[in-house]
């Protein structure tokens, strides 16, 4: 089968997005299938296309984490996609690239899939200011439900985002697809010691140190500040406790989170490392004790699953939906807000070794239905049966 992947970010970006379309790419090309993906290009303004990737130049839109907008077309990635002539073609994004791949498709007379990674309404603020936000949330959701209905086949990664779909009229089968991923990265036996150890030292993480760690794209939408907040009156009660709160990534939110943290008194105790490379996002993660969020805009949450094939303890904010993926108490927490977050870490803290190794199993079940191989099984069945649609 050849697939045409079209993603408007992708590695070396750091966000769901990216890693998805790259684990796909990779999981088709593992069982024998050839793929392409088609993305933007963060290097330069030319097109390219070296080892599977097209890459469209376009024009970097700061509001936006300096994402780089494409246009709907372009004649060169067009001249490589007539000679691959993909049977399928999965649309991953919404802007350019994404309405290119849907251009295509009926250039080239394929399949089409769509997966809707991103809750959308929830980035309308960069656009409209809070100003006719509702009227924006209304285009937002006519676009969509237009978009879906140019696809053979419709996918979502999780069921909040499939209930969702139907509060927004959807009626089109909802295939529910959970990322796959490949754990076996961020399992510390896979880590190399002594840069783990240089990387310690770097960041000025000191022996008996616990570290919390926050680590994703720096956005408002994620709301770390309850989680600084909830961490500076954590330290008012238990300032006797060696700890650090260690912020890892890049984004629009980050200088602001920087200037929050010294206004909560944080020196000392808070370290921000800025993006770091996707090839060394699995040592930052084993930098980390506890992993934390307060994000309640995630569609599945792929950083906390990494965070758990990283054996950290997660703390993160109640959302439906993690409802599949952290059961509380048992395999991670939940807080409400930050001064719930403030009772319970001094808990997880405190955890002995035996319900620490249990809460480690229990991560590890809980990640078994993310793997590569079962996402790519069942991405396979949605394509043939997209493809039974264009016979």
């Amino acid at each position: 089968m050849r697939v045409a992947i079209f993603t408007d970010t992708y590695l070396p970006q750091i966000n769901g997005v990216a890693t998805s379309s790259s684990n796909l790419f990779k999981a088709l090309k593992s069982h024998g299938h050839e793929a392409v993906v088609v993305t933007t290009n963060p290097f330069d303004n030319e097109f390219s296309f070296e080892d599977g990737i097209m890459r469209i130049p376009g024009l970097e839109i700061k509001k936006l984490y300096g994402y780089i907008g494409a246009w709907l077309w372009n004649s060169a990635a067009m001249k490589q996609l007539e000679k691959f002539h993909p049977d399928v073609i999965h649309v991953q994004t919404e802007a350019g690239v994404g309405q290119f791949g849907f251009l295509s498709s009926l250039k080239l007379h394929c399949a089409t899939v769509y997966t809707f990674h991103t809750m959308m309404e929830d980035y309308a603020y960069y656009f409209t200011h809070g100003f006719f936000d509702r009227a924006a949330r209304g285009v937002v959701r006519g676009y969509v439900r237009y978009e879906i209905m140019q696809a053979d086949e419709f996918v979502t990664p999780s069921v909040k985002i499939q209930e969702y779909m139907r509060s927004i009229g959807v009626d089109d089968r909802i295939n529910v697809i959970p990322t796959g991923i490949d754990f076996s990265k961020f399992e510390k036996k896979s880590l190399d010691p002594e840069k783990l150890a240089a990387l310690k030292s770097k960041c000025g993480i000191d022996k008996g140190t616990y570290v919390v760690l926050s680590l994703g794209r720096v956005a408002k939408e994620k709301s770390i500040d309850v989680c600084l907040r909830g961490y500076a009156k954590f330290l008012t009660t238990h300032p006797e406790r060696k700890t650090m709160f260690l912020l890892v990534g890049g984004g629009p939110a980050l200088p602001e989170l920087i200037k929050l943290a010294r206004s909560l008194g944080l020196s000392g105790h808070f370290v921000s490392t800025g993006p770091v490379p996707p090839s060394e996002v699995a040592y930052y993660y084993a930098l980390g004790d506890c992993f934390v969020s307060a994000s309640i805009t995630e569609t599945q949450g792929l950083t906390f699953m990494e965070a758990m094939a990283a054996s950290l303890v997660l703390l993160c904010r109640y959302d439906d939906t993690l409802l599949g993926t952290i059961k509380d108490g048992t395999n991670g927490y939940f807080f409400s807000d930050e001064d719930d977050f403030a009772e319970k870490l001094p808990g997880i803290i405190s955890l002995p070794a035996s319900k620490l190794e249990t809460i480690r199993a229990e991560e590890r079940k809980s990640n078994e239905p993310y793997s590569i191989n079962r996402f790519y099984e069942s991405l396979l069945e949605v394509y043939k049966r997209a493809i039974r649609k264009n016979w």
